[in-house]
């Protein structure tokens, strides 16, 4: 079994029952980290005419373990055999950590060339605090006291990175024909999940279906602990820092509403 660039491998497949397929994802949700996409997925995947097994967690990490190497044939065909579905019916995976990786969409185009991806963007500042917030607990708990400053700083590095949308939505669009990618903003599912769901559906071909309200309003993976403080003197920074990039994703999408980013409201 290929080491896929970590030490912990890749779970097996799930089982192929007989008159199923399997084969590339229909739908890959890439990103960003903390921006609603384990909500989303599971409410892409509550449509019926989408499968997920149920023992069968969504997020798999493939293609961002491949940071030194690219995927072989055998790998891919690996991975394939992560969705099976009935006929008729979509299948597909979510990994937030893709859309950062520059990497991943040219790997994902050769992998699952007619894959539908979505991306869903949250205000840089909020996500860089529940990402800090996420990894801080992760440092806490597995690291303990073997935890390292020059560690730490590039944990702090790459969530600001994370951030950084314009430039991460650029190396999608250089892969993704533009009919396959879909950009939502985590603010606007969160204040109309039924429309910018409905959107969804359309965007991967299903027919139109509707959830309860308990079903659109239940979020997932709820931050557990005290989201991390932010000195006024960081959050200044943060937001002078991220303001050219906000700039340039409003050209890059105009669509996208500022109203709802507070610190970069027009």
């Amino acid at each position: 079994m290929p080491s896929f660039g970590r030490t912990r491998e890749l779970p097996d497949p799930p089982p192929c029952p007989p008159g199923w397929r399997t084969g590339p994802p229909d739908f890959i949700v890439v990103g960003a980290q903390k921006s609603g996409t384990t909500w989303w997925f599971r409410l892409i995947a509550s449509h019926p005419g989408v499968h997920q097994p149920d023992d069968q967690r969504p997020e798999l990490h493939f293609f961002d373990r491949f940071f030194g190497t690219w995927p072989t044939m055998d790998e891919i065909e690996r991975y394939e055999r992560f969705f099976p579905r009935p006929g008729g019916s979509l299948a597909g995976e979510k990994t937030p950590t893709y859309m950062s990786c520059h990497w991943a969409p040219e790997m994902i185009r050769q992998a699952a060339p007619d894959a539908r991806l979505i991306a869903i963007l949250r205000d840089p500042v909020a996500r860089y605090v529940s990402g800090r917030t996420h990894e801080e607990r992760w440092l806490r708990e597995i690291l303990g006291d073997a935890r390292d400053w020059t560690n730490e700083t590039r944990w702090v590095e790459a969530a600001f990175a994370k951030g950084l949308y314009a430039q991460q939505l650029a190396w999608l669009r250089a892969s993704i024909p533009a009919d396959r990618l879909l950009v939502l903003q985590y603010e606007r599912c969160v204040a109309d999940p039924a429309g910018e769901l409905a959107r969804t559906y359309a965007f991967l071909g299903l027919p139109p279906h509707q959830l309860r309200t308990e079903q659109l309003s239940a979020p997932r993976n709820v931050t557990r602990v005290e989201k991390m403080g932010l000195e006024p003197q960081r959050r200044a920074l943060l937001v002078r820092l991220y303001r050219p990039d906000v700039a340039e994703l409003k050209s890059l999408m105009p669509d996208l509403d500022l109203a709802l980013w507070p610190d970069f409201a027009e």
